[in-house]
């Protein structure tokens, strides 16, 4: 019966008014606006077979659909493998960007890479993926 009684307790308490501001409607927004500020193309792009030995660039473009101009801050691959590349100036509201990714495809075998980038918009990184496999 003590059970019941605290249990009854903690759903009330889950309930309450108390709670119903933790999570604001603001802060929602605050998370779209920043979802909805870079439209990418793909965030994962898969190669196929690509041969040993040849780098393979890889790019991956977006559209800032925001109202203000966007600067892609750092853009960090995952491995020594992959260098990168992107757009250097501010994407203005409507205009696209790019960041690509050039793979050393020195070892035979299936790969999988990420690039992580920030921009002006999120501090938090986004992170784009590519896959595929070289061949000997």
């Amino acid at each position: 019966m003590k059970k019941l009684k605290i249990t009854a307790v903690l759903a009330v308490l889950a309930f309450s008014p108390f709670y119903a501001n933790v999570f604001s409607g603001e802060a929602l927004l605050i998370v779209n606006r920043v979802a909805d500020a870079i439209k990418w193309k793909s965030e994962s792009i898969d190669v196929g077979n690509i041969p040993q030995g040849k780098p393979k660039i890889i790019r991956f473009e977006f559209t800032n659909t925001s109202s203000k101009p966007i600067i892609i801050q750092n853009v960090a691959p995952s491995c020594g493998c992959t260098t990168a590349d992107y757009t250097k100036t501010p994407i203005q509201p409507g205009k696209k960007g790019f960041v690509e990714a050039s793979y050393n495809a020195a070892a035979a075998g299936p790969f999988m890479k990420t690039v992580n980038v920030t921009t002006s918009e999120s501090k938090t990184p986004k992170t784009l993926s590519f896959k595929g496999t070289v061949t000997s």
